[in-house]
């Protein structure tokens, strides 16, 4: 079992070790109390639908061994992973799958050509989407109903063998980095099961996590947030450091951890080893990238990566302010004051911030708008990074992964919506501003160089006060009235009370005082930031005109959710043409003027016109 060395560095395990690189924080096993909660923990899991009936897995299997008869006539093999691999997934859940592949058969003319090609002549497949270019190059569709993600990897081999050890190293020789990338998703899996000391006990408490973070808004990668290797590598060190707690426990101990890590230590189930291969891995000591990452979850599987890169200084912001809330509602729990389902409440985000960015995504048909939808998601998160770096961090997003549809339009389109909020501390003075007009506008031209673009792939971004939010994003159509908003306060203050305080009740400082389990020293807590005034946002399209929303900044007090009249917070600026070799400038309501680079013809347009 590994242990820490005298100077702080991490040793080199001989063979992987159950316990991790570090002893664990406790041996005991469960209590009475903790077997009751564990019984009420699994019957709701059951009850909420998160395992798979026995028809759909019967399907699942039959999905799978049709591939795999497509692609063994290029003497290809079928590999899976993901939740699929772990045994974690529910209902409805992708497959996440690998075709491994002979040297001959390469990725841009075989894989994303002639295999999709046959693809798309199969009934059976319908919304296929290939994506070549991206991180890790996949081909996305639906099999009789079932979502499969389908990876390529080809290998040094000219037949590969049936029984390919895919976690043995010698499998990366002479392959491409791409193929690296897409083999390192089943070959982290095979480890993970492997570092666990109960597979059963982590099923179990990774299944509860990640509906969790469904349900609390943190779950995806792309946006910003985790994705499913994420938290099953967060829930794997858990397990390695409590390894006789049952699933119960475990969920509790989760919350309790990373409430407490000090970010950016990154969370590792297993020494980082280098290979003669030379392929790059995780190292803030030698690779000047990697210091910048906020919150490291390192893949077990060589090489070795963080596979969080996508966190921003926002986004993990909102990661651990969940993690306080669910650590606080465990508290309630474990005291008999609350219920398993208090947890899993759904997060109000529509409900939690005065000011949003509305992101409307259209397109000519729904297959146009499957493939753009895909491109631009996948950038949302820089959006974020941008709005962070233009006002130096001032301006707080919260990027929500939800898409929302508004049924009442007839084309195809969809919509994402950011919270915005000044940062803690920082006082706003009256007419100041935060003027993002010129961040929208570098993103839109970033997402206007998408190699597959169509006539008819638009993209607006707005600025949206709360009050303002379109009705379909919420569950019953329409806004409820003000009195009954909160259907789960109890979480919520639940909640607001961690955050805004270092400590529990007494009641549950005496019961952690007799708790044998010691963690690190505890972080700072997430700041309860209040929402701010802030500057314009714009409202473009990808074409020759573009409108830029203006919002006067004084409009929103920090301390009150009072809101001007409509017709006194709004101008809207229409820009005929975008293209001129001169700059200019512009004041609106006796502001401080905005420059306006490029633009040849403004005119205002009222607010009933809007």
């Amino acid at each position: 079992m590994g242990s820490r060395n005298p100077n702080g560095s991490l040793p080199q395990l001989s063979q992987p070790s159950k316990y991790g690189i570090t002893k664990p924080i406790s041996l005991a096993g469960p209590s009475e109390a903790d077997v009751q909660r564990n019984t009420e923990l699994e019957k709701f899991l059951i009850e909420s639908g998160l395992y798979e009936s026995k028809e759909e897995a019967a399907k699942r299997e039959e999905v799978l061994g049709r591939i795999t008869e497509m692609v063994e006539e290029a003497k290809a093999v079928i590999f899976t992973f993901g939740s699929y691999r772990l045994w974690v997934h529910g209902p409805g859940a992708d497959i996440d799958t690998l075709c491994v592949g002979p040297s001959y058969v390469n990725r841009e003319e075989d894989f994303f050509i002639i295999l999709h090609d046959i693809l798309a002549e199969m009934e059976e497949v319908t919304e296929l989407q290939p994506v070549p270019d991206a991180h890790v190059p996949v081909m996305k569709f639906k099999f009789q109903g079932i979502s499969i993600d389908l990876l390529y990897a080809s290998i040094s081999l000219l037949v590969v063998p049936d029984d390919l050890d895919i976690s043995c190293v010698s499998v990366l020789h002479n392959v491409d980095e791409q193929s690296v990338r897409s083999l390192n998703g089943c070959r982290v899996a095979d480890q993970i099961l492997k570092l666990v000391p109960n597979i059963e006990h982590f099923r179990t408490a990774l299944r509860c996590l990640k509906f969790w973070a469904k349900r609390r808004g943190v779950y995806s990668n792309v946006t910003g947030f985790l994705g499913g290797v994420n938290w099953a590598l967060l829930v794997a060190r858990i397990c390695q450091l409590y390894p006789n707690a049952i699933p119960s426990m475990l969920l509790s101990r989760f919350f309790r951890v990373y409430t407490q890590w000090r970010w950016p230590n990154p969370v590792m189930l297993c020494s980082i080893e280098e290979d003669e291969l030379g392929f790059p891995v995780w190292d803030p000591r030698k690779n000047p990238r990697d210091r910048f990452h906020h919150m490291p979850i390192i893949t077990p599987a060589y090489p070795c990566m963080n596979s969080s890169y996508n966190v921003s200084v926002s986004t993990l912001r909102v990661i651990m302010e969940q993690f306080q809330c669910g650590n606080g509602i465990c508290e309630e729990i474990e005291l008999n004051k609350a219920q398993w389902n208090t947890l899993f409440e759904r997060y109000l985000f529509f409900e939690a911030y005065k000011n949003y960015l509305q992101v409307d995504i259209v397109s000519a048909d729904a297959d146009d708008l499957l493939a753009w939808k895909g491109w631009t998601e996948s950038r949302l998160r820089l959006l974020t990074l941008k709005i962070e770096r233009d006002t130096n961090g001032m301006l707080q997003c919260h990027p929500y992964p939800n898409e929302y549809v508004d049924k009442s339009k007839l084309f195809p389109h969809c919509s994402f919506f950011m919270g915005l909020q000044r940062k803690e501390g920082v006082s706003g003075q009256e007419g100041q501003q935060f003027d993002i007009r010129g961040t929208v506008d570098e993103f839109r031209q970033e997402i206007s160089m998408y190699m597959y673009w169509k006539p008819g792939m638009d993209i607006y971004v707005s600025h949206v006060r709360r009050r303002q939010l379109p009705a379909f994003v919420f569950p019953d159509g329409y806004r409820r009235p003000r009195t009954l908003r909160h259907p789960n306060q109890h979480t919520e203050k639940a909640c607001e009370d961690v955050t805004r305080s270092q400590s529990g009740s007494a009641e549950r400082r005496i019961k952690r005082k007799h708790d044998d389990e010691a963690v690190d020293e505890k972080l700072s807590k997430p700041r309860d930031c209040s929402t701010s005034n802030f500057g314009g946002t714009s409202h473009i399209s990808i074409g020759q005109e573009a409108k830029l929303e203006y919002l006067r900044t004084g409009d929103v007090d920090s301390n009150s959710d009072r809101l001007l009249d409509r017709e006194k917070r709004y101008e809207e600026i229409t820009i005929q043409q975008a293209r001129t070799d001169g700059q200019g400038s512009l004041t609106t309501c006796g502001l401080t003027s905005l420059h306006v680079d490029n633009l040849s013809i403004v005119r205002n347009v009222g607010s009933q016109e809007q």
